[in-house]
């Protein structure tokens, strides 16, 4: 099916669309389907290693390590959603996908990217804890709260998403079927429906992601003011403890810093190879990068990994 019948579809209410993603020539191609094989397949053993890490090593059930367990498998489901589909269309000459398949892929994207980000500030939420109350740690970061700031996560990111892929699946398309973007995300599809009310669609869909985002960065922000505080004021001891905040810092860093930049710069055509890069960032490298920055600034992850290699020889 060539670009042009695609237009020529039933336009109000598509049920395909066209993915025009990256270069088409066979090199590049080749070039980037393998580089996606490598980071996905890094991704899903890294944090495979996470998850398995902590669920084995009697050292790392604790708080902080069972959020690194549940951010692990939040990054293997996160680059699951867009990774596959991306490497399928490296060799296919019709990189499409259908309505129904589009939607399912923005609610899933934006649900696990969602869940990320609460899920990133109860982990600040739980630094801050340990490093400003810890006397009072073990009693206010129970397993039962854990349990709690978990759910919150999941329930967030799943009802922000499930209205973001309703409302956009409900706006009607009468310009064009093709997609400049790697995957289906919602400013992209904003930018070829036809609606009268598109300012308001836009306006709402951005404000749900916002909440989750902004809110979970403010929550983060916050937490890491008083833990820089206590640092600052209760001097040597809680600056040990600082250090276990480092590898977390980096990936808040890396994740909304890059999101921040992707979603908030405006698109345009003259910067989609800028724009392509930025979206892998945050939504194909990011993932990848979080089980090695926890494990290489981490000791006692190292030290799991070390007696788990032992173990094996």
């Amino acid at each position: 099916m060539n670009p042009e019948s695609l237009q020529r579809g039933n336009l109000s209410s598509p049920t395909t669309f066209l993915l025009l993603g990256f270069s088409s020539a066979y090199r590049a191609q080749v070039t980037l389907c393998l580089c996606f094989s490598l980071v996905y397949l890094m991704t899903v053993l890294g944090n495979l290693l996470i998850m398995t890490l902590v669920w084995l090593d009697a050292h790392l059930h604790s708080p902080v390590y069972f959020f690194l367990g549940h951010l692990s498998f939040l990054d293997i489901c996160y680059s699951s959603v867009t990774l596959p589909k991306i490497l399928g269309d490296s060799f296919s000459p019709q990189r499409t996908i259908s309505f129904v398949g589009c939607i399912t892929q923005i609610y899933f994207f934006l649900c696990f990217g969602g869940s990320e980000c609460v899920l990133l500030a109860a982990m600040a939420y739980d630094r801050y804890l340990a490093i400003c109350h810890p006397l009072h740690y073990p009693a206010l970061m129970s397993k039962k709260m854990c349990h709690c700031l978990v759910a919150v996560s999941w329930l967030s990111g799943s009802f922000s998403s499930l209205i973001q892929a309703f409302l956009t699946a409900r706006l009607p398309f009468c310009g064009s079927n093709m997609i400049d973007h790697l995957f289906c995300e919602v400013p992209f599809l904003l930018k070829v429906s036809c609606s009268p009310n598109a300012p308001l669609n836009k306006a709402t869909l951005y404000a749900l992601a916002g909440t989750i985002a902004v809110g979970s960065f403010l929550l983060t922000l916050v937490s890491y003011v008083h833990i820089i505080r206590a640092v600052l004021w209760k001097g040597t001891g809680t600056q040990k403890a600082f250090v276990t905040c480092t590898s977390h810092l980096t990936v808040v860093s890396l994740f909304f810093g890059a999101g921040a930049v992707a979603y908030l710069v405006p698109h345009s055509r003259s910067s989609k190879e800028m724009d392509e890069v930025l979206t892998l960032l945050y939504a194909v490298v990011t993932p990848m990068l979080n089980p090695i920055i926890y494990s290489l600034r981490n000791r006692e992850v190292k030290g799991a990994i070390r007696k788990a290699l032992n173990r094996g020889v």
